[in-house]
């Protein structure tokens, strides 16, 4: 849930110009979207027509034209600004399908991934809001019109308790947008593809050099804002989706203090503990999306905890131990040290 959006990963593939490049079995996609930029991979069906790309790139920018219109807090006209302005609201599929998958998750991280808190988010600088400065009693009252039982979808209508209450999707809607141009190029018969927006990554087949995907995942070091420059490991990867999360770019600086964008719905307050990156490996782009920022509400010991009761789940933990980097990786992990 940022106001900025950032790359927490750098992808290993042959793309280095943006718009629409070729080999000859590959079409790479390049471009900005959602507030972030994106990198499409894909091998051409056998036999493709020849207005294939054409249609495929039409395609890819429907997808993002949809999600923009659902879910984005920065489009006035999308269908979440008319949730966040309204007591009751009509929905489309799309959100219905990401709402659902918010209960869920919200309902087995105990409220540590909560897309109700964004007032919280506004407060602290990074909603569609400007930042406001927090207090104790501005905190306490924004508690009462936080939390997912403030919302309840009746049939194809979405019900607030509260008007005051708003919803930030930013911490799941890039992950599924990942999923849904991941669909649509399986639509097309595609097999071997890798979509990456904004670092939320669903890869199926094999790279263009017929092996598994690499994704670089990036140091956690304050500063590092230039993806691929610092890469701490090399995950392999394939038919799964992977999410990152980390407070080590988006943050700001006030009286001294540093102020990250991963702030726990429960208190209202930025998050402090010595996880500094979660990776997450899941079936969907979506949840992994989700619970990689629940694991930095979370903390180390908590994540780790769930993560053992959770096999399904892959995930790449960096978190700091007396100023030293440990890390926690689960065994269906693929790693080049």
């Amino acid at each position: 849930m940022t106001k900025k959006p950032f790359l927490l990963l750098s992808l290993y593939i042959l793309a280095s110009v943006a718009g629409c490049t070729h080999s000859s079995d590959f079409v790479f996609l390049q471009g900005g979207a959602l507030g972030t930029t994106y990198a499409v991979t894909f091998k051409k069906p056998p036999e493709a027509l020849p207005d294939l790309i054409p249609c495929i790139e039409e395609t890819v920018a429907l997808c993002f034209e949809q999600i923009n219109n659902s879910m984005s807090i920065y489009n006035i006209h999308s269908l979440l600004s008319k949730i966040n302005n309204n007591l009751s609201q009509e929905t489309d599929s799309l959100f219905r399908v990401v709402f659902s998958k918010a209960i869920e998750i919200s309902e087995k991280t105990n409220g540590a991934f909560d897309i109700s808190a964004g007032p919280f988010f506004e407060l602290w600088g990074f909603g569609e809001q400007e930042k406001e400065s927090p207090t104790s009693a501005s905190l306490e009252e924004m508690h009462q019109y936080v939390g997912m039982d403030k919302f309840r979808l009746e049939g194809f209508e979405l019900q607030k308790k509260d008007p005051r209450s708003r919803l930030n999707m930013n911490a799941i809607a890039k992950g599924f947008a990942s999923d849904h141009i991941a669909a649509a190029l399986q639509g097309f018969g595609i097999t071997d593809f890798l979509v990456e927006i904004g670092g939320e990554i669903v890869c199926k087949g094999l790279n263009p050099k017929k092996k598994l995907w690499s994704i670089g995942i990036d140091s956690p070091i304050d500063g590092n804002v230039s993806p691929g420059e610092n890469v701490y490991v090399t995950v392999r990867l394939t038919d799964k989706a992977l999410a990152t999360s980390g407070n080590y770019r988006n943050f700001y600086m006030q009286d001294g203090q540093r102020i990250a964008h991963i702030i726990d719905p429960k208190t209202g307050i930025p998050v402090t503990h010595s996880l500094l990156s979660a990776t997450v490996i899941a079936d969907d782009c979506m949840t992994a999306d989700a619970y990689a920022t629940a694991f930095m509400v979370m903390g180390p010991c908590a994540a780790i905890d769930f993560l053992k009761n959770h096999p399904e789940l892959g995930a790449y933990l960096i978190y700091e131990d007396n100023q030293v980097y440990k890390t926690f990786v689960t065994d269906n992990i693929n790693t080049d040290l």
